[in-house]
């Protein structure tokens, strides 16, 4: 019987860097660079939470929220949710946004959001299924760099 954990990322897990590493590979083509200084800066942030989902140790999954509040309230985003191939197909995506769902319960009253690219099937079907609705927006971006 295979042990399956979700913890919240904290210095401990460092030697796990190389698995979240995987993870992002699966998740975007681009190269983000991942830092040890970045991932202290993560397990430090008391607004960032970036749980990863383990199988016998192995990171085998993660979810990353990040809290604040505006003057229209409180919010909470997903981002970076990735199941590894090997895994998927499981439950474990859903027992990933579940825990996070169980998270931002406790910081009521909350709205919770995440984007997924309409080519992520199975990651949209999840999410709906999990009670999201689509809101009517657009998002925008701007990548802001340093300037050296």
């Amino acid at each position: 019987m295979e042990s399956v954990e979700i913890r919240e990322f904290g210095m401990r897990d460092m030697p796990l860097a190389d698995g979240i590493v995987r993870l992002l590979g699966q998740l975007t083509s681009s190269d983000v660079g991942l830092t040890a200084g970045r991932l202290a800066s993560i397990a430090a942030d008391g607004a960032s939470r970036l749980w990863l989902l383990l199988v016998d140790g192995r990171v085998a999954g993660m979810l990353a929220m990040g809290l604040y509040t505006t003057p229209t309230g409180r919010k909470a985003w997903i981002e970076d949710v990735v199941v590894d191939e090997a895994f998927r197909g499981r439950g474990f995506g859903r027992m990933l946004v579940e825990h996070a769902v169980a998270s931002a319960r406790g910081w009521v009253p909350v709205t919770l959001m995440l984007t997924s690219r309409p080519s992520r099937e199975a990651a949209n079907s999840l999410y709906r299924s999990a009670d999201f609705g689509l809101k009517p927006t657009n998002v925008y971006r701007m990548d802001i760099e340093n300037e050296e």
